[in-house]
């Protein structure tokens, strides 16, 4: 599209008339140089006498603007010299005529910045949708900016008022006696404002320069509608906007997580909502499965389904309640190392170190397999083997809840080597999660970088071999020296108050966690091996602590199981009922018969009668899933279909999960420990 240098002086001088002019007569200049542009319309003397007006009108404006700025700069030199003035008052008057210069000049800027932007549009070919697309993107970081400048100019103004109002009322301090309690609220509200300047972070201007950080446009939602009606001044409407939501234009909902006046506090009605409701609807969801024989999780996975997107939609903290929930697994597997001792763990290390890795080396083999059959892109096949061979933690801990328990001596418990297999997974879950970016970049790459990113995950994983060792070491000097004392003491010190003992286990999980989370393994892993090092201590200790902690886990994991509902589409999995049955019996089948293969080449000849209760118990899909699914679907490494398909299977393998465990018990164990272990 050529475009001539008539067009471009209309451009530059029709802009600003069209500032003055309403939309209906900017509607009819536009079709005026349409008609000009093409031939039509008015003769050469009314060309001339039209570009004439539109140019008389832009150079007044532009003279109007350059006295008024001389004005204003003669007015802040007789601001500065005038001596009747206080400091706060000169202060307030030039501040407010500097703001005014900035507000003309950003003015005409944005004149000249708008026809240059209708220059490069009309010199662009309308036909191309990527020019189309730079041209909006340019124009939409232009409105950021300038978006971003007169929320400062608002800023800057209501500290100049600010100044104003303290000017004017020291001025009327000094115009009268002020009783003793006037001096004691003024000396109060100078150590105010004094704290809230100390207090006080500029986290808009410190980060709005930092690299990353991108300028979008939000709405912010009031949290209550009615408030509206009632009779409140601006002051206090604005200063009670802290708790309103956001939403950015990717539909992404935000909450205050921390206010500008840390002074006043403040709470989030809306999660307490959400926790109020989801403990509740858990009552008679959980007494629903325990009626007819299902495990209370079940009831709680329900009850996050009814109450989350696919039902009632009535929860508005997601990512709060499911960051509360990770607790819940925090606790859960405290308590899963407290019944499982080091000694135990020592037995069985061997056979829980090689189980999982050549269940997962198998799983990622199968994956590769029929992705090749399928066309499918070996990044995403590797992705989803290894999501798919990881086992629920919590899950299974329920199971074996009040049943892990030696058999004869010299014989090897199947829940010992469950156990061991199942945290050897989390170890597995912490490689994973550090090597995902390496696989994401694989996926992207050439194949003349392929011998880079496999260097770079040899290098990865001995990075996580490192840590698990250091872990290991740090395990060995706690309980040769620091929990025996530890534990003494916080016997000592908690004899008729129950609130020591819990605060001091309570800060023993988080640091081993803390711990393990600094050396690059998961979580989890320190939680457990917080409670295997308790339970040394022997059985008396576990048993108190087990008293004191088994009410708080079981809050927190009601929590757990009504997050996992949350991911949890009945709609799709009735549309797709039929694949979804079948992919979900194909991978606990296939799971099911790998753990049986490997663990008939492991275990010692006389404790190959446990391998169908440990291989039923492998035989679901691990909840972190979700994590794992929606970190690969941002990266772009499955696609949304792939990724509700993982949500799907994992879900109803957790629900076919008790069924295959209670099949095998019944098979395998004896009678007498059968009624413990269901």
């Amino acid at each position: 599209m050529k475009v001539t240098g008539f067009i471009s002086l209309w451009t530059l001088v029709s802009l600003p008339c069209g500032r003055l002019a309403n939309p209906a007569e900017h509607e009819d200049v536009v079709k005026h140089a349409i008609k000009l542009h093409r031939g039509k319309g008015a003769v050469i003397t009314q060309r001339k006498q039209w570009m004439l007006e539109s140019c008389r009108k832009l150079s007044g404006l532009l003279r109007q603007k350059n006295v008024v700025l001389n004005k204003l700069k003669n007015a802040i030199r007789a601001v500065e010299k005038d001596v009747g003035l206080s400091d706060e008052e000169k202060l307030f008057q030039v501040h407010t005529f500097e703001i005014f210069q900035k507000e003309l000049n950003e003015s005409e800027n944005s004149v000249f910045q708008a026809i240059h932007g209708l220059q490069r549009a009309l010199q662009g070919d309308y036909k191309d949708v990527v020019n189309m697309k730079e041209s909006s993107r340019q124009r939409l970081e232009a409105l950021r900016e300038a978006a971003i400048k007169e929320e400062m100019e608002y800023v800057e103004l209501l500290a100049a008022e600010k100044h104003q109002v303290e000017a004017l009322k020291n001025m009327q301090h000094q115009n009268k006696s002020l009783s003793m309690l006037d001096e004691i609220l003024e000396d109060v509200r100078k150590a105010a404002d004094r704290l809230e300047e100390e207090i006080e972070e500029h986290a808009f201007d410190d980060n709005k320069s930092v690299r990353g950080v991108n300028f979008e446009a939000v709405l912010r939602v009031e949290e209550d509608e009615a408030n509206s009606k009632r009779n409140a001044s601006k002051r206090e409407v604005e200063d009670d906007l802290g708790l309103s939501m956001l939403i950015d234009s990717q539909n992404n909902q935000y909450i205050l997580t921390k206010p500008r006046d840390s002074t006043i506090p403040r709470a989030d009605h809306h999660f307490i909502k959400d926790i109020v409701t989801i403990g509740m609807l858990s009552l008679p969801c959980g007494w629903l499965c325990t009626t007819i024989g299902l495990p209370t999780m079940f009831g709680y996975i329900i009850c996050g389904v009814l109450l989350g997107p696919s039902g009632l939609n009535s929860i508005k903290s997601i990512v709060q309640v499911e960051t509360l929930g990770e607790f819940g697994v925090f606790f859960t597997l405290f308590l899963v190392g407290l019944e499982f001792s080091p000694e135990r763990l020592r037995k069985v290390w061997k056979i829980s170190l090689q189980g999982p890795c050549y269940m997962t080396v198998l799983m990622i083999a199968f994956g590769l397999l029929w992705g090749h059959l399928l066309q499918i892109r070996p990044t995403q096949s590797v992705f989803i083997s290894t999501c798919l061979s990881l086992s629920s933690t919590p899950l299974v801990s329920r199971f074996l809840a009040g049943s892990v328990r030696g058999d004869k001596e010299g014989d090897i418990d199947y829940s010992s080597v469950l156990l061991g297999m199942l945290v050897m997974q989390d170890v597995q879950l912490g490689l994973f999660i550090a090597v995902m970016p390496t696989l994401i970049q694989a996926g992207v790459s050439t194949h003349s970088s392929i011998f880079k990113e496999i260097l770079r995950i040899l290098i990865l994983i001995g990075q996580i071999l490192f840590s698990l060792a250091a872990v290991f070491l740090v395990c060995l000097v706690t309980k040769t020296y620091l929990i025996g004392p530890y534990y003494r003491k916080l016997h000592a010190e908690s004899k008729g108050n129950k609130e020591i003992l819990i605060l001091g286990i309570t800060a023993f999980i988080f640091l081993m966690l803390t711990i393990t989370e600094l050396l690059d393994v998961s979580m989890e892993l320190g939680c457990f091996l917080a409670g295997a090092l308790i339970s040394s201590q022997g059985h008396m200790v576990t048993e108190e602590i087990m008293s004191c902690i088994e009410p708080i886990r079981d809050f927190l994991a009601i929590i757990f199981f009504a997050s996992i509902g949350l991911h949890v589409f009945p709609t799709f999995v009735i549309y797709e009922l039929t694949v979804l049955l079948f992919l979900t019996l194909s991978v606990v089948i296939m799971k099911f018969v790998l753990a049986v293969l490997v663990l008939s080449l492991i275990l010692p000849k006389t404790s190959q009668y446990i391998k169908w209760i440990v291989s039923a118990g492998l035989a679901q899909v691990s909840e972190f899933s979700f994590v794992l699914g929606s970190r690969a679907r941002r990266a772009g490494i499955i696609s949304r279909e792939v990724y509700l398909l993982i949500l799907s299977v994992t879900t109803l393998s957790l629900l076919l999960a008790p069924a295959l465990w209670r099949a095998a018990i019944m098979k395998c164990v004896p009678r007498p420990e059968r009624r413990s272990s269901t």
